[in-house]
């Protein structure tokens, strides 16, 4: 049996099934939630400071669906987001909230993605480092850096890597997408955004990764490694690393969810046009249906990356059993 086919075949398929069966009710109740609650607000999205003659606010309310009864707005709501349909956008004409994620959620995929590998990669790397040379200055040294990544905010960091790299050195953009006819993402507009959203996961992937590496090499079986004359760095290749990065893909999942979340402060500092800066938009100006298009994305998200991090778990250690 090759390797691929071991794998497979530790995957928990029903407990998987079961997890994407309860996913159905969890998004049903997030979208109802966020329904009601949105209706519960005061105020509306074509309220403005005059108020509307009434045959126009009749015909507002006609075309959007507004003077049929809530459940009835609900029950039209729901079979339109069963289809992949999350309806108009009040706000922007022409183009409706599936436009929108499909324009925005790109650029937050992106930044997201490449943020969390970045966390990974440096942070396994600091954190293995530091472990391996425990209560040395080199550990003390990691650890106070990530200390300071852990404090200080996103909405702190930004604006002084712009202040340092953009406008101070002129190597990368401060914000946006570019200008005509040279708009996309390119490592010019998009690296100091990675960087900010990267630097609290290195900080705390740095730290569980210390810990996680102290641990495992005085557990019994690195001892058992070592007896068999194994060089330390193979004992580490081959039976410390391993072990120590089971809590880190427990971590990973949901860390990638809040990522993803968690780049709405980033877009706003950077001018980029994501999902995140929709949300904020949208609710800004009550455009509810994008609002509520970006929850049910995001949630969507948290869900789906949760269920992978449990079976990457279970990949990854053959003692972990969800059936």
């Amino acid at each position: 049996m090759s390797s691929f086919q071991r794998a497979i075949s530790r995957v928990p398929w029903a407990y998987t099934f079961r997890r994407l069966l309860i996913a159905i009710p969890t998004m049903l109740a997030i979208i109802t939630m966020a329904f009601f609650m949105r209706r519960a607000a005061p105020g509306g999205p074509f309220d403005g400071e005059r108020k509307l003659p009434p045959a126009t606010e009749a015909a507002i309310a006609a075309k959007f669906g507004f003077d049929k009864p809530l459940h009835e707005q609900y029950l039209n709501y729901v079979g339109g987001v069963l289809v992949g349909d999350f309806g108009p956008s009040y706000k922007t004409l022409g183009k409706s909230v599936n436009d929108l994620i499909a324009d925005g959620l790109p650029i937050s995929l992106t930044i997201g993605f490449l943020a969390m590998g970045l966390g990974l990669v440096v942070g396994t790397l600091l954190g293995v480092f530091a472990g391996l040379r425990q209560n040395s200055s080199a550990d003390y040294g990691v650890m106070g850096i990530a200390m300071a990544g852990i404090s200080i905010p996103t909405f702190v960091t930004g604006p002084i890597l712009i202040l340092i790299f953009a406008l101070g050195a002129g190597i990368f953009a401060v914000g946006g997408l570019g200008t005509y006819p040279n708009i996309g993402m390119s490592w010019h507009n998009m690296t100091l955004p990675v960087i900010t959203l990267a630097l609290p996961q290195i900080a705390i992937i740095s730290r569980l990764m210390r810990a996680s590496i102290i641990e495992t090499m005085r557990s019994n079986h690195i001892r058992t490694a070592r007896s068999k004359g194994l060089t330390e760095r193979q004992v580490i290749a081959r039976h410390a690393l391993p072990a120590a990065l089971l809590p880190l893909i427990s971590y990973a999942g949901p860390a990638m969810a809040r990522v993803m979340t968690g780049s709405v402060v980033i877009e706003k500092i950077f001018g980029l046009p994501g999902l995140g800066t929709y949300f904020v938009d949208g609710a800004l100006n009550r455009d509810y249906t994008l609002v509520m298009g970006a929850i049910i994305v995001y949630a969507g998200l948290i869900v789906l990356l949760n269920l992978l991090a449990d079976i990457l778990y279970a990949l990854l250690d053959p003692k972990v059993k969800y059936d």
